[in-house]
């Protein structure tokens, strides 16, 4: 990727992640995750494929460091729309072996000791397998996280794991030669975002839905408020036309006094809603008064029709 490209937000995912790794301990768990994740894992070949420079570096440090330098190979590809896809290998059979029995990795990554990593380095761990198969939506257009993972035995290791010991049920689909698993609530990708250290865009990820919560809130009302109004006017303009038909028919001064005074009222003043209606009367009655009183209207006129028939 060219340097003066503005990383996207799901490479700042994991550059931040990268950057919470502080110890050898997080760096060995980090890299078993990746190491588990990897495009090729055996015996023959290991090799990583990745579009974001910093796990590149972060994969070629942390072999070297285990394996000794001179070990690796890493070719870049350009790639269409600017980006690099990097491929990074264990070009070296020692450093292959001493790699897999470093992490007591077997035959199809068989994971030999279920043991390892211990509890507190796990997120570390889950941190390595998705900087080798997750990529994240930007929030402001969707929320969807995802990792496409190389086999089933690890898809169903990591989905257990997520849900066993932090309470986040992942979804799963076969895509290719992919099982992916994924998530799109957004209270599930904020708690794995927090969990893996990209904390600043667990951050940005919660204001935006923070934001995005607000606007439909007031999208909401303000449909619910031009429904009101619509419901409104409806209703003002069917009481003026049972008015209208009850004057032609038979006069307003034949209307009881209370109905009479009502019926003028609503008729000069088309825009008035049910409480200004009561509050303009005398003396003054509630809502529901004159609600009541527009209802005794729209019967007789009702019963005019009938006759009309």
């Amino acid at each position: 990727m060219s340097e003066t490209m503005e990383l996207s937000f799901s490479q700042r995912v994991k550059e931040e992640i990268i950057s919470r790794i502080n110890s050898s301990a997080k760096a060995d768990a980090c890299l078993y995750g990746l190491l588990l994740c990897t495009n090729i894992l055996n015996e023959d070949e290991i090799t990583l494929l990745t579009e974001t420079v910093s796990v590149s570096e972060m994969f070629s440090v942390n072999v070297s460091r285990i394996c000794g330098e001179g070990n690796l190979t890493v070719v870049p590809t350009e790639r269409g729309g600017g980006t690099v896809m990097y491929s990074i290998t264990v070009n070296s059979a020692d450093a292959r072996s001493k790699l897999l029995g470093y992490f007591r990795i077997g035959e199809g990554r068989q994971r030999l000791d279920p043991k390892y990593p211990k509890n507190s380095l796990l997120p570390f761990m889950i941190a390595g397998m998705y900087l080798a198969s997750g990529s994240i939506s930007d929030p402001n257009k969707g929320y969807h996280m995802e990792m496409a993972l190389p086999d089933l035995e690890l898809c169903n290791f990591l989905g257990l794991t997520l849900l066993e010991k932090y309470d986040m049920l992942a979804k799963h689909v076969e895509r290719k030669n992919h099982q992916v698993l994924y998530f799109k609530e957004s209270d599930n990708i904020i708690d794995m975002l927090a969990l893996m250290g990209a904390t600043s865009a667990s951050f940005e990820l919660t204001n935006v839905k923070i934001y995005k919560d607000m606007r439909n809130n007031i999208n909401r009302g303000v449909n619910c408020v031009n429904a009101n109004i619509e419901k409104s006017i409806r209703a003002a303009e069917k009481q003026i036309e049972d008015i209208e038909l009850i004057d032609a028919e038979m006069g307003l001064d034949t209307l009881p006094d209370n109905l009479r005074e009502i019926a003028m009222l609503r008729y000069e003043n088309p825009d008035f809603n049910l409480a200004d209606l009561g509050a303009a009367l005398t003396p003054p009655i509630s809502r529901s008064g004159a609600n009541h009183r527009l209802q005794k209207i729209a019967k007789i006129a009702d019963d005019i029709r009938r006759t009309k028939l």
